[in-house]
C-alpha cells in the first residue's frame, strides 16, 4: 500500500476522507475546497519560480532521478520524486546546501510552500513527510526543513527530528486503514465544512442517524453512549429527562444536555433549559464581525440599533488592512452615539476582535 502526500493530508484531517480519495470516490463538490486546492497549486508554482529567479540555469535541475543525488552537484531540484515501501511524493523544491569542509557531505533542505500565513500543525507534518522519504532514499537523517508561506513568502525552518516518529506512526495508520476491506467508520467533524465528500458524508450521517451528527459531542462521549447501547441520535433522545435544579445549584449555569439536542433534532424545536430571563437595561447593540483569520483581517463591522426611528443596520467596510483603522473609529463614533450601549454578539470570536483592535488602535 502506497501512501501519498494527498492521502496522507486526507488521513491528517480525517480517515474517511482518506479511504474515499483511495478508492476513488467521485468527490460531490465543495466551492471551497477548489478553491483551497487552486490556491496550493498557485503558492506552489509562484513560490518555485520566486525561489529559483536568482540562479543561473545550471544550478536548477527538473525532477532529477534519486540514484544520481549523493554526486549532485545543483543548487535546487525541482519536482523530486522519492519513493519508499509505503510512501511516494513529489517533493517541490530541494536545496543542496554545499558541505562545510572536506569529507562531509552535503545537506539537502525539502522546501514546501503553503499560501496561508498562519501555519497548522499538519503544514510540518507534511513537510516531515516528504523529508522521511528523502532521508529513506539517501540513507541519512534529514534534520531541517523549510516552509515558505504567506503574501510576504516567509521562510520558516522546522527541526524534523521531533517530528519523525509521528509521522511515522501516522504512516503505519494510514496503510492499516487502506489495507482494510472495510471502511472506517463515518464520524462528521470540523473538516467537514471544507471537504469535497461533505455532501456524500453528511448524507450518509443522516441515513444512520448517527451521533457525530450532534457536533458538539467528543469521540469520548460517543464511545460512552456506544457502550451503554446508544448508537443514534433518536434513542439518545429518548432519554433526556426534566429535572428541577437544587436550590444551591439555581445560580450556576446549566450544563449542557447532549439528549436534548437530540430530542430537539427529532421534534424540529427549539429547546430552552430554565427559565430565560433577559434583562436589557441598556441599548441593546447587535454585533457580527467578519474578517479573514488567516491575517487577521476584520474587513466588515455589522451593527444592528434599535432606534426612535426604528431598526438601524449599519456596516463599516475595510478594503484593505489599513482601512481597519477606520471602520473601527466609526464603529466606536455611534456607540458614543447611543445611551449606555450593550454588545450582544454571538461565541467569541466578536470578543477577541474588540481585544485586538483595542491593542492594535485604542479605545475605551
Amino acid at each position: 500500500m502506497t501512501i501519498t502526500p494527498h492521502l496522507f493530508a486526507a488521513y491528517l484531517r480525517c480517515p474517511t476522507k482518506c479511504w474515499l480519495r483511495h478508492t476513488g470516490e467521485a468527490a460531490s463538490g465543495n466551492a471551497y475546497a477548489e478553491w483551497v486546492s487552486a490556491q496550493d497549486e498557485a503558492s506552489r508554482v509562484e513560490g518555485i519560480s520566486r525561489l529559483i529567479a536568482g540562479f543561473p540555469g545550471g544550478s536548477c535541475v527538473l525532477a532529477p532521478p534519486t540514484e544520481s543525488l549523493k554526486t549532485a552537484t545543483w543548487r535546487f531540484a525541482v519536482d523530486l520524486v522519492a519513493q519508499t515501501a509505503n510512501t511516494e511524493t513529489r517533493i517541490p523544491v530541494i536545496e543542496r546546501v554545499p558541505s562545510e569542509g572536506r569529507g562531509k557531505a552535503a545537506q539537502f533542505v525539502p522546501v514546501r510552500f503553503v499560501w496561508r500565513n498562519k501555519l497548522h500543525r499538519d503544514d510540518k507534518l507534511l513537510l516531515t513527510f516528504d523529508a522521511l522519504a528523502l532521508s529513506e532514499t539517501l540513507g541519512r537523517e534529514i534534520p531541517v526543513g523549510k516552509i515558505v508561506h504567506g503574501d510576504q513568502h516567509a521562510t520558516v525552518k522546522v527541526k524534523l527530528s521531533a517530528l519523525v516518529s509521528e509521522v511515522r506512526k501516522l504512516i503505519e495508520k494510514a496503510v492499516a486503514l487502506l489495507a482494510s476491506p472495510s471502511p472506517p467508520d463515518l464520524v462528521l467533524n470540523r473538516h467537514c465544512a471544507e471537504c469535497e465528500f461533505q455532501a456524500r458524508c453528511r448524507q450518509k450521517a443522516v441515513e444512520k442517524d448517527d451521533l457525530s451528527l450532534l457536533s458538539s459531542m467528543s469521540e469520548q462521549e460517543r464511545k460512552d453512549l456506544r457502550g451503554r447501547g446508544i448508537f443514534t441520535v433518536t434513542q439518545l433522545s429518548y432519554t433526556f429527562r426534566p429535572r428541577r435544579r437544587p436550590k444551591h445549584l439555581r445560580d450556576k449555569r446549566e450544563k449542557y444536555h447532549h439528549a436534548l439536542k437530540a430530542l430537539a433534532m427529532r421534534e424540529k424545536k427549539t429547546y430552552v433549559v430554565g427559565i430565560p430571563e433577559f434583562k436589557l437595561e441598556r441599548t441593546p447593540v447587535y454585533l457580527d464581525v467578519e474578517a479573514l483569520p488567516d491575517t487577521d483581517f476584520y474587513y466588515l463591522i455589522g451593527v444592528r440599533v434599535s432606534a426612535a426611528e426604528g431598526v438601524v443596520h449599519r456596516s463599516f467596510w475595510a478594503d484593505e488592512i489599513g482601512d481597519m483603522v477606520t471602520i473601527w473609529e466609526g464603529f466606536l463614533s455611534l456607540l458614543v452615539e447611543l445611551d449606555r450601549p450593550c454588545l450582544i454578539h454571538y461565541g467569541s470570536f466578536e470578543t477577541i476582535f474588540l481585544k485586538q483592535m483595542r491593542a492594535r488602535f485604542g479605545g475605551p
